[in-house]
């Protein structure tokens, strides 16, 4: 296939914030487009974000460089974009700006072969084969960190629907649990109006960093969802982590003590059954200690790992996580999220696509978790625009 033409413009994210649209037109006049995510909360070791000003610079590289190249397919494309850039951390290009481009060539493919796009990725680097299993969905519903306005250091309390079932059926039944949630916190918390996070989750303050956790688990409990639903945390740890310590509940605390604060918490809530990004990104021993501490329950490298092939298979070596994050900005192309997506499977790590803070109307994400066939798939809250993925989740794994 060849491009004909291929522009980035500006668009907002869910937070207001400035981010990417890319459009792609190949040589028979039709167009493909992709957007962008942000996010707030990044690892170092990220592909590099471009601003739109340095993203028009890098759009004129890439034109250039295309000069009506056939392209064969995405693994093809995205070799070029990687060669075409040159750099380690995609900063001559952009992670955001390639990403763009890949996912927009990935729409033109899929459209030519009259595939949808989860098939045509899962026909080209997951050979073929139709894995129809619904993931466990992670869903936040009550927001701390640097996603809120309030006192909570933990990023995402996160209720986990079991993939099970129909599609159509969890999503209802997640929408009734988040409004019965906000009912729940009106009441017990005397106030009208409850302030939204920037994924769609409650953020009020609350007594101390376990307390929604506790809600939570009540509410489960109350609705006998307890076969259905289950709590997940996302630390963000690397947010609160200063000079060596960890400012969480107002208190500074060292490695083994915020480990020790964890068991507690896993040892009180039978329901929590997965943490993020415990750990400063680069606090390597204590994330290998907790894994080993927390017997049967999920430690989940995000930042930590940040959808790099290599340094997934590392974190596996070293034995620090058994579940990743992939976010394909994190890397900057499509085959490369594919990439690390086999690669944690191949050393026996749960794969959670997900989302970003940063959000936009995209629902990329939910094709590339259909085609990988991954343990999880981490969406957000089900309001504003995260509802198209919503839809879109029930769209393709209800076929």
């Amino acid at each position: 296939m060849t491009i004909k033409n291929l522009t980035a413009s500006e668009i907002f994210d869910s937070r207001g914030e400035p981010t990417i649209e890319v459009k792609l037109e190949n040589n028979k006049g039709s167009f493909f487009y992709a957007e962008v995510p942000s996010g707030k909360s990044r690892g170092s070791k990220e592909a590099a974000v471009l601003p739109l000003a340095k993203v028009k610079i890098a759009e004129k590289i890439l034109k250039k460089a295309i000069g009506g190249k056939d392209f064969k397919c995405i693994q093809d494309f995205d070799d070029f974009l990687i060669k075409t850039d040159g750099t380690a951390n995609k900063s001559r290009l952009g992670g955001n700006f390639m990403l763009g481009a890949s996912v927009a060539f990935a729409r033109a493919v899929s459209f030519e072969h009259k595939r949808d796009v989860w098939q045509a990725l899962q026909g080209e680097f997951f050979g073929g084969k139709n894995v129809s299993k619904m993931p466990f969905i992670f869903s936040n519903l009550i927001n701390g960190g640097v996603h809120a306005d309030n006192n909570l250091d933990i990023q995402e309390y996160m209720v986990v629907v079991k993939g099970e079932g129909s599609p159509d059926e969890s999503v209802r039944k997640l929408i009734s649990f988040y409004k019965e949630l906000g009912s729940f916190l009106k009441n017990k918390y005397k106030t009208s109006i409850l302030p939204i996070g920037d994924e769609g989750g409650y953020s009020i303050n609350f007594k101390n960093n376990f307390e929604p956790i506790s809600v939570l688990g009540q509410l489960i409990a109350r609705y006998k969802l307890d076969n259905k639903f289950s709590i997940a945390l996302d630390a963000a740890a690397s947010d609160f982590y200063e000079k060596g310590r960890y400012v969480f509940d107002g208190k500074k605390l060292s490695s083994y003590q915020l480990h020790n604060v964890y068991l507690k918490y896993f040892k009180d809530s039978k329901q929590l059954i997965s943490i993020e990004d415990p750990f400063y990104e680069k606090d390597y021993d204590a994330f290998g200690i907790l894994k080993s501490a927390l017997k049967n329950k999920i430690v989940v490298g995000d930042d930590l790992t940040v959808t790099n092939p290599d340094i997934i298979e590392k974190s596996a070596n070293d034995d620090l996580v058994n579940a990743v994050i992939i976010k394909p900005n994190q890397i900057g192309t499509v085959s490369e999220a594919c990439e690390a997506i086999k690669t944690a499977h191949k050393n026996g790590l749960k794969c959670i696509v997900s989302h970003r803070s940063g959000e936009t109307k995209d629902v990329f994400i939910i094709h590339l978790a259909r085609a990988a066939g991954v343990f999880g798939l981490k969406i957000g809250a089900p309001v504003r625009e995260r509802t198209l993925k919503f839809n879109e989740f029930i769209r393709i794994y209800g076929n």
